[in-house]
């Protein structure tokens, strides 16, 4: 059991044949999976965007003043936009992510030999930048359209935006603004997720295994963790990785939101970006600003994650 919980137990015969499919499929339902999770909290988001760069219709109020002032200001469909260009980005961005979360764990221990937290840690930073840089577009997109206030309309809608960027901003580059701190920011977010929530697994089925885990549904010699068990370990897992990261997070919506914002030119660089906003705005109404939303959208988010996760991977037999 103990072998079984620690993951070294060999897998049987034959079962690594058709992996890819399965794999592929578990990927897909992430997906779905996201587009739920992100449909449920797309309000926050909204609210979130319009608070970190401080948005002159909104940047007097705090985190529930503006939820209650949105409605009022532009109906309650102004809580939802740019949600169908996140709900384009989220499916494609979550499958990426843990596609490629277990590629790059198979190819980090086969060809560098190193496997545990460190292999974990590392995969899960690869993973989410490869996810982040395959659909950036659409999140640059996303975050000008969440940006605008009615009546002030500067996008009509996703491809209008699209054309309005590449035209106007230097082509396809334009739809990378902001990228550095993207990167920079998703390393320490997906490395430490993946990194936090697989040592929780681990710790918990190795100390309390009859308390925390459970026989898995297709292979009774695995140990997994209980579903609230699960739950738990995917909320604190997201609650750790967004601390460590905001303060990129707030970085790149002010460089993506560069053109549209009257401060643009001292928002240039990753570096300049983050000394601007720390001598405007200071710590805590700057560099995490909109942090609590961040834990009210972020921790049921990646709990739902995780666990759909694992339950998947019970579902499509690969314990």
């Amino acid at each position: 059991r103990a072998a079984s919980a620690s993951g070294f137990r060999n897998a049987p015969p034959g079962a690594s044949k058709g992996f890819g499919i399965p794999l592929v499929f578990l990927s897909l339902w992430k997906g779905v999976a996201g587009c739920c999770a992100k449909t449920t909290t797309a309000p926050l988001d909204r609210v979130k965007i319009l608070l970190q760069a401080h948005n002159h219709h909104y940047k007097h109020l705090g985190v529930f003043s503006t939820l209650c002032a949105v409605p009022k200001k532009e109906g309650y469909l102004g809580l939802y936009k740019g949600n169908g260009a996140m709900m384009i980005r989220i499916f494609p961005y979550g499958a990426i992510q843990f596609m490629a979360f277990d590629q790059y764990k198979k190819v980090i221990k086969k060809h560098l030999g190193i496997s545990g937290h460190v292999h974990r840690l590392m995969a899960g930073s690869m993973a989410g930048i490869t996810a982040v840089i395959c659909t950036y577009p659409l999140d640059m997109v996303r975050v000008r359209l969440a940006f605008q206030v009615k009546g002030e309309h500067k996008y009509m809608g996703i491809i209008h935006a699209f054309k309005m960027i590449y035209t106007k901003e230097g082509g396809f580059s334009g739809f990378y603004r902001g990228l550095m701190p993207t990167v920079v920011g998703m390393a320490p977010y997906a490395g430490f997720s993946f990194f936090t929530f697989g040592t929780l697994k681990s710790i918990g089925l190795a100390q309390a295994p009859n308390l925390l885990g459970r026989p898995s549904l297709d292979n009774p010699d695995v140990l997994v963790l209980k579903t609230h068990i699960n739950l738990l370990c995917g909320g604190i897992a997201g609650a750790i990785a967004q601390t460590i990261s905001y303060p990129l997070d707030v970085t790149r919506r002010r460089m993506q939101l560069g053109a549209v914002l009257p401060d643009s030119e001292k928002c240039l660089t990753m570096v300049q970006t983050l000394k601007y906003v720390y001598q405007q705005h200071g710590i805590r109404r700057g560099l995490y600003r909109g942090l609590s939303l961040n834990y009210i959208r972020c921790i049921p988010s990646q709990a739902v994650a995780f666990t759909t996760y694992e339950l998947m991977k019970q579902f499509l037999r690969l314990n």
